[in-house]
């Protein structure tokens, strides 16, 4: 019987440990048990892979959808290898050839051009892939349009021009980069996140501490984290000693020495060798109305039009599309009849920042909001009460590139920006993406792009009307 007792005993006391250790597991935040999967969280040696936020689980869709895109670009901008500068594409040496040429043109009229890539030798090319430019302008008329480039694959390429507007039009072709110089890029750019070093800047009472800061870091010392598990987006800050991580107040960037091109590949870019002229010798134009009397597009532009390439031009500096009415708003009063009533969250770099500071200078009724940002890329308010305008604008989350100081504590993803909008017909979102992006693996735009596009469609799911 006293045996008995005793086994029992012992059985509740191994189910009160069992209960015990899981219900201890289950109450852990969930944002620990995600982050024990990155391999840059292991105790003993915290080192951060040559890839963000890996987690050691299979793919996730977006993972999977990262490495499709990735794996198309690399198809089309495959490895172009050379020996010697001759062997690559020359400007001089390529021949133009212009189709059915005329004394005069009419407005409206197409003009074609074959483009023959020779190398230095005079060689043609056997493939495609360079980066060319190809505009028409008037600069008396202060007009100017993009060409549509087709490349054959083969070292051929027809360059395509709309004449819209009468008068003298100059043509230019320019060659910016050979193929083997795109493709050499191409390599660099997706080689390593070293290329930019942040700096972090940490409070300890009444001193500033200042550490290493990355989208990804090579190195064994304890570290910072700061992560979106569920967009898997990451940033990371070595820790500085005796210091909390949430002590991150500010942060900065500069551009390391590191190069990925070699000794011969770095010659393409020199000054010299960039954006040579083409089609040098080409005279200008003369096009004519030629009694063609264009009907004017009546139909306004709207959402999911289909556009053409190019798409509209410009003309005595201002930005005419063809393909359907672009409202013009010359007057403060027409700006401000536009944006009545309406809600307007500008996010993103200075692209949309200019955005914001045209609207201040050109609408005198806009009042700032003093929100006690630092810096010049602090978060930005205006609003103009009587016509319930409220425009803000903010800058996109990591990475952020500049020399100048910027508070941390105000970076956010654009897709969480936009998933705390609640979203109306007089809801406006502007948001620009990419020129921060410019100096690391291009996978890292991608997850951001898809994360938006999310974001955007969960958007549309509660407010189609935005």
């Amino acid at each position: 019987m006293k045996t008995r007792n005793i086994l029992l005993i012992l059985m509740f006391v191994v189910v009160i440990w069992i209960i015990f250790v899981t219900f201890k597991d289950l109450t852990k935040p969930a944002l620990d048990f995600l982050i024990s999967l990155y391999p840059c969280d292991t105790p003993k040696k915290p080192v951060c892979p040559d890839v963000p936020f890996t987690k050691a689980t299979a793919p996730t869709e977006a993972d999977l959808q990262i490495k499709k895109i990735t794996e198309q670009l690399d198809q089309l901008i495959p490895p172009r290898p050379f020996s010697h500068i001759n062997t690559t594409t020359s400007a001089a040496h390529s021949v133009v050839t212009i189709f059915n040429t005329k004394t005069t043109y009419c407005s409206g009229d197409q003009l074609d051009i074959l483009l023959e890539v020779r190398d230095y030798s005079g060689q043609r090319k056997t493939y495609g892939g360079d980066y060319l430019r190809a505009r028409i302008s008037s600069p008396d008329l202060k007009a100017g349009a993009s060409g549509r480039v087709t490349d054959f694959n083969n070292g051929t390429y027809l360059i395509s021009f709309t004449l819209f507007w009468e008068g003298r039009v100059s043509v230019s072709l320019l060659l910016i980069h050979p193929s083997e110089g795109v493709s050499a890029l191409w390599r660099a750019r997706n080689r390593s996140y070293d290329k930019v070093i942040f700096t972090g800047q940490f409070a300890n009472g009444t001193s500033q501490v200042f550490t290493e800061c990355g989208l990804v870091l090579n190195t064994s010392a304890e570290l910072c984290q700061y992560l979106d598990p569920r967009d898997q987006e990451a940033f990371y800050c070595v820790k500085p000693p005796q210091v909390s991580c949430d002590a991150l107040t500010h942060l900065k960037s500069k551009n390391k020495a590191v190069s990925y091109l070699s000794n011969l590949e770095k010659r393409l870019f020199v000054r010299s060798n960039m954006g040579m002229e083409i089609m040098k010798d080409f005279n200008s134009i003369e096009v004519s109305s030629c009694n063609n009397q264009r009907t004017p597009v009546a139909e306004r532009c709207k959402l999911e039009m289909k556009s053409s390439v190019p798409d509209g031009y410009v003309w005595k500096n201002t930005w005419n599309l063809f393909s359907c009415n672009l409202s013009q708003f010359q007057t403060e009063t027409q700006i401000k009849d536009c944006l009545k009533g309406k809600l307007i969250y500008i996010i993103g770099d200075s692209t949309t920042r200019q955005w914001m500071m045209y609207f201040t200078e050109n609408i005198k009724t806009l009042k700032s909001i003093d929100l006690h940002g630092f810096g010049i890329l602090h978060r930005q308010l205006v609003v103009d009460l009587e016509n319930k305008i409220y425009i803000q604008w903010q800058r996109h989350g990591y990475p952020l590139v500049g020399s100048y100081n910027y508070s941390a504590k105000e970076n956010e993803y654009l897709a969480r920006v936009i998933d705390r909008i609640a979203g109306d017909g007089n809801t406006i979102i502007v948001f620009s993406l990419g020129q921060h992006f410019r100096f690391f693996p291009i996978d890292l735009f991608i997850r951001r792009a898809i994360n938006v596009h999310k974001a955007i469609e969960r958007l549309f799911l509660r407010s189609p009307d935005t």
